[in-house]
């Protein structure tokens, strides 16, 4: 039964949590080995409360996950688990990590409570409201960059929050996307809200999001006090990989059939998983390495 816990917490949706990291990077905490510390716990915080999530999510969607016919295998909708065991299982991942929060500084404590009371309304209300439910998607991304801030007391560039906000609500669209095309007719039975959803309406708020991801991002590179921070006006070299990833992630999404799940395509897309890779390395080469020239 272990292991079907563990299946049922996603564990393999734990990366989705390494953008705590951010603040890290580019808080430029990166050399200081007690700051990193701080930065993994706080993505064991995260971890934890995104399973705890996870299984109270499918505690509500089990009839739903049912009538899915991937989410049907789950250990929960399949019956492999109790609703009760999943129950006892969320509630002390919960308690771990807050209590686990409220040792590393009562300011992430408290994006904490607030990570665990939005993905609560949004599993219980929010989900099933058009828009709303992906931007409390996008929100919750949102908090975990700000918690990255709050555990290492650096100030959070607004520009990143904004850029993290954006792709966080590409990707929960290309998520309602597939499920619209995997689904067709029955997907409103699965989640309502998709009813009120098309694939053309998707498509045209995904090219949105992207356009405006990739402005921000590059307004984010060149600004003024960015440049006067890191001491380098060269973070803009960092720009094609974010082309090339939105643009790849688009492909995937329109002629590949992916972006049900934005965790397996970073690792089961290799020209993805490099873009990332490449990004995050050259990102700190240019801040650690020209900003001390």
């Amino acid at each position: 039964m272990l292991s079907d816990i563990l299946i049922a917490a996603r564990v393999y949706q734990w990366p989705k949590n390494a953008v705590v990291f951010a603040a890290l990077i580019f808080g430029q905490q990166f050399t200081d080995p007690d700051q990193i510390v701080r930065s993994i716990a706080a993505f064991a915080v995260f971890c934890a409360l995104s399973s705890a999530i996870y299984l109270f999510n499918d505690i509500i969607d089990i009839k739903g996950d049912r009538a899915h016919p991937e989410k049907r295998n789950r250990p929960l909708a399949s019956g492999r688990i109790s609703v009760g065991a999943a129950a006892g299982a969320a509630f002390m991942l919960a308690a771990g990590a807050l209590t686990g929060a409220a040792a590393l500084a009562w300011p992430f404590f408290g994006a904490a409570v607030g990570f665990i009371a939005l993905n609560v309304t949004y599993s219980l209300v929010l989900k099933n409201l058009l828009i709303i439910d992906v931007l409390c998607i996008a929100i919750s991304f949102t908090i975990r960059a700000v918690g990255g801030a709050l555990v290492l007391d650096v100030v959070f560039s607004n520009w990143l929050i904004v850029c993290t906000l954006f792709l966080a609500l590409f990707l929960a669209l290309g998520k309602r996307r597939r499920e619209i095309e995997l689904l067709d007719e029955a997907a409103p039975d699965h989640r309502p809200v998709l009813d009120k959803y098309s694939v053309p309406y998707v498509d045209a708020l995904m090219i949105i999001l992207a356009a405006t991801t990739l402005l921000a991002y590059t307004i984010y590179t060149c600004a003024p006090e960015v440049v006067e921070r890191f001491h380098t006006d060269k973070l803009y070299l960092t720009l094609p990989f974010v082309v090339y990833g939105l643009f790849r992630y688009l492909y995937l999404v329109h002629h590949m059939k992916g972006g049900g799940d934005p965790s397996k395509t970073l690792f089961r897309d290799a020209p993805i998983l490099a873009t990332v890779t490449l990004w995050g390395v050259t990102c700190i080469g240019i801040i650690y390495y020209f900003g001390r020239l």
